[in-house]
């Protein structure tokens, strides 16, 4: 178990908001190709639509059972406790494979955006990730605390620069929005639109694992996931619209990035600004999402289905540093995938952990509908099965976009569910390996 005595200290509100907004969003930094995919008329509409489908029943699902469950682990304790190990088994792996896609993206992104002061750095694209990596390793070996305060300057530096260009752009236009419509959206591109969004609106059920380091989880969480939401719907909704009013070639910030929105909007020096709160979105984004995925395979060693050192913690900083370690050694090889084949294999992956959270949810309701929830989603099981189907329903037009064309969109797309899938075999070996050892 972790140590949680008075010597160590625990995360608080405004620390943890910080590290939740770095975890889910980090930004709109990232969203780029969600203009080219929607297009004038669609891509707003997906950024407001997609939420509503996608995260506020994730939120609530978490909300709800973090309250009941605050622990080391969180969604894999809950999926073990509501369906059993088997099916938490499954829960930890798939997780824990879509965290490693997930943090190859910020290294690539952080080279993307580094790229506009020194073009020459996409030829060091390797070193220059690996580099990375192994620096956010450093720091979550240090602990959470020192991830928290890190996370609070980053969370300034990605956010200060997008209100620093709505001022710019208010001051010299006004704001005007197109018509809101998906006619004419090819099948392909609505799935890659709701990759996109999807990708930039994930993580609420990540920031639950280290719930026992937290001050007061119960009401910190409940305070800080609502800052953290808020603050990522506002700063999505300026980039976005200014994006779409300004009259940017679409294909010209797919390319390029917020940094030609800036330079178009205020100057070179804007553009400067913004490119610098990339850099630090995706380091704050790696830093974050290690910190969250290191505390699962702790607890998965705890029940037998990891190795046991994995739940070694650092003599001094009381940190689980073989499994960062390890997630640091399996991400540098991710880091050769595209952006957008990482995308889609991260978003499938997480679909199958989300559907088990969801399961586990109503599971809870059924088995156990009178234990104490000091957050309760006001519907009986039937509204519950309802709220799972939303964001269901956004994972399947997703996944069925990608798997229905011939193109660039496949590969990635059936790697991913080959990795779903490898969840049942090595859980056949470990079976196996248990029935060897006479091990119950």
């Amino acid at each position: 178990m972790f140590r949680t005595g008075s010597s160590y200290k625990r995360l608080k509100i405004l620390p943890l908001a910080a590290v939740i907004f770095l975890t889910v969003s980090g930004g709109p930094y990232g969203l780029e190709p969600l203009l080219t995919y929607g297009g004038k008329h669609g891509a707003l509409l997906l950024l407001l639509l997609t939420p509503l489908f996608w995260d506020l029943p994730t939120i609530l699902m978490v909300m709800e059972l973090n309250s009941m469950m605050p622990v080391a682990g969180g969604y894999y304790q809950w999926v073990k406790r509501a369906l059993g190990i088997r099916w938490a088994w499954y829960e930890g792996w798939w997780t824990w494979l879509y965290t490693f896609v997930d943090l190859a993206i910020y290294p690539v992104l952080f080279v993307e955006y580094a790229s506009f002061f020194f073009p020459e750095i996409a030829q060091y694209k390797i070193p220059v990730c690996l580099i990375i990596i192994w620096l956010g390793a450093g720091f979550n070996i240090l602990g959470i605390v020192p991830v928290g305060r890190i996370s609070m300057l980053l969370s300034v530096a990605v956010v200060l620069p997008f209100f620093i260009l709505f001022g710019t752009h208010i001051s010299h236009a006004s704001f005007q929005l197109p018509s809101l419509s998906l006619k004419g959206i090819g099948f392909s591109s609505l799935g890659m639109g709701l990759y996109t969004v999807m990708w930039n609106f994930i993580g609420w059920d990540n920031i639950t694992t280290y719930a026992n380091e937290v001050n007061k989880p119960v009401k910190t969480y409940l305070t800080s996931i609502a800052m953290a939401f808020v603050l990522t719907i506002v700063v999505y909704f300026v980039a976005v619209t200014i994006a779409l009013s300004s009259g940017i070639d679409l294909s010209l910030l797919h390319e390029q990035g917020f940094p030609a929105l800036g330079k178009m909007v205020g100057g070179k020096w804007l553009a400067i600004i913004i490119a610098i709160g990339g850099m630090a979105s995706t380091l704050g984004l790696f830093s974050a999402v290690l910190l969250s995925i290191s505390r699962v395979p702790k607890a998965m060693a705890d029940d037998h289905l990891l190795p046991q050192k994995l739940h070694s913690l650092h003599r001094k900083y009381n940190t689980p540093y073989l499994s960062i370690i390890i997630s640091a050694v399996i991400v540098s090889g991710m880091i050769l995938w595209s952006f957008g084949d990482l995308i889609i294999i991260d978003i499938t992956l997480y679909g199958g952990a989300l559907l088990l959270e969801f399961i586990s949810l109503i599971k809870f309701r059924i088995k156990f509908p009178l234990e104490k929830r000091p957050f309760k989603i006001p519907l009986n099981v039937a509204g519950l099965c309802i709220l799972a189907l939303l964001p269901i329903a956004v994972y399947g037009i997703a996944l069925s976009s990608a798997l229905s064309i011939e193109s660039k969109m496949l590969t990635p797309a059936l790697f991913a569910l080959g990795a779903l899938l490898s969840g049942e075999v090595i859980w056949r070996i470990i079976v196996w390996r248990k029935s060897v050892s006479g091990q119950q």
